[in-house]
């Protein structure tokens, strides 16, 4: 959010003391776990260290940094970390896994501070500055190993895991060759295997789209990838899915091809005149994109019939929930051209019933001190509740959202890349946990640095 934005909101009165969520809480979450309760796990303890603010009794390490080195020797750290996801590494004779394999995102555009190295094997487009980056953990935390997982890709945003064990990284940009001096073109997803990037290499799963992806989330039952579409300037994004010829997955099942298609709500070309939560919309229409490539137009503003298509702003991050698949729209500006203002939704998409729901509506804004709106990456907590990642001016944090709906903050980037008088800080991404849920990861974007935190996680 803009910093226009937030002052236009402070002088409305629209800054409050705290965020409030309307909505079926429940319906995002699973277990029978009771909520945290209104102070979460208690205050944050201001770092002496200045790097991450947390409740007592939790700590943190850090992970990695950009500009160091990498294990591998292939290069510094990128900059820019944004999603990750942790997969499971090798069990141990009792049964426990003894490694933690972490898949790390650099959202680095063409102007990147530290690019992701080239490797042989695992480079896309030698000019593309993004790729990601995987870290293997002992069985106490360490950092054993890092290296490349891909490179020469461009504006790695977020991605979503696999039921197969394999992360899916998506390009949040439009480019085609020649431009920015690229040498492909660029928006695609890509498959890289946490264990061992070789395996998958550097192959664009081109029948997924072209366009500016943000993240994904797969029906493990049926195999089909949901995508979400970021798009910066109207129209809006889209809400996507692709039907795999393979549907069974497995490790590079997804080059096998598939049909793309975008969501149609009958009625309703923008998500954002909807702000009831509980609205619900049946028989939902998905309709084949023209030219899943983008060759002239970008899909966005390509025919889909006298019906049209449904956009929406923001559209970020995605994941798969007991039988249905959740998105979030960050926000929704009118000046921009969206229909309607709003601090963030998350929409619910069950595919049996071919239902959509607005489950959750994010507002009014808060302090610049407080946790804020603009939701981004996501994810579920040991707690049976949410991890979010706060992505708008002022503080930064990672906040929890318990089964109640009450908000509490998890951890406040203390890095400031600003001045003493006027202090910035970068946003969170890719909070995730370990398969084990006793650590929380979760990256600064600037300065590019990966946390683990350990402590009194309260479960299912």
């Amino acid at each position: 959010m803009s910093a226009t934005r937030r002052e236009v909101l402070a002088r409305s009165g629209a800054l409050g003391v705290g965020i409030t969520f309307t909505g079926a809480l429940s319906e995002l979450f699973t277990g029978t776990a009771a909520a945290l309760g209104h102070s979460g796990y208690g205050p944050l303890i201001p770092d002496p260290d200045g790097m991450l603010d947390l409740p007592k009794g939790f700590r943190y390490r850090v992970l990695s940094r950009e500009g160091d080195q990498l294990l591998s020797g292939e290069g510094p750290v990128p900059s820019n970390h944004d999603g990750m996801a942790a997969f499971a590494g090798s069990r141990r004779s009792g049964g426990r896994h003894d490694r933690v394999h972490l898949v790390r995102n650099h959202e680095n555009r063409h102007t990147g501070r530290i690019p992701v190295p080239t490797v042989q094997g695992l480079t896309y487009d030698p000019m593309g500055k993004g790729g990601c980056t995987t870290l293997t953990l002992d069985g106490h935390g360490k950092v054993v190993d890092e290296r490349v997982g891909i490179a020469g890709t461009a504006v790695n945003c977020a991605g979503g895991p696999t039921p197969w064990g394999t992360w899916l990284t998506c390009e949040e940009t439009e480019d085609k060759a020649g431009t920015n001096g690229y040498t492909k073109d660029h928006g695609f997803i890509f498959e890289v295997d946490p264990a061992n990037p070789h395996r998958t290499g550097a192959v664009p799963l081109t029948a997924m789209g072209r366009f500016q992806h943000e993240a994904i989330a797969v029906d493990p039952r049926r195999g089909i990838v949901y995508e979400t579409e970021d798009a910066f300037e109207k129209p809006f994004g889209l809400f996507y899915r692709f039907l795999p010829n393979k549907p069974e997955g497995g490790r590079g099942s997804l080059r096998a091809g598939g049909r793309l298609q975008a969501m149609r709500v009958p009625g309703v070309p923008d998500l954002s005149s909807i702000q009831e939560t509980g609205a619900t919309f049946d028989h939902i229409e998905w309709v084949d994109v023209p030219d899943p490539l983008a060759a002239q137009t970008p899909i966005r503003f390509q025919d889909f019939g006298p019906k049209g298509i449904t956009h929406a702003q923001k559209l970020e991050g995605c994941y798969w929930g007991g039988k249905c698949v959740y998105f979030v729209s960050s926000f929704a500006h009118a000046d921009e051209g969206s229909a309607a203002d709003h601090f963030g939704q998350i929409w619910r998409y069950d595919p049996a019933a071919r239902r959509l729901t607005l489950v959750i509506v994010f507002g009014p804004d808060t302090d610049v001190q407080l946790p804020g709106e603009s939701p981004d990456n996501i994810c579920l907590a040991p707690s049976g509740g949410l991890m979010v990642c706060e992505d708008g001016e002022g503080a930064q944090h990672v906040y929890g959202v318990t089964r109640r709906g009450e908000v509490y903050a998890m951890a406040r980037n203390r890095q400031n890349i600003g001045t003493p008088e006027s202090p910035e800080w970068g946003e969170f991404a890719g909070v995730t946990f370990s398969p084990d849920g006793e650590t929380m990861y979760a990256n600064c974007y600037t300065p590019g640095t990966t946390f683990a935190v350990t402590g009194p996680w309260r479960r299912t």
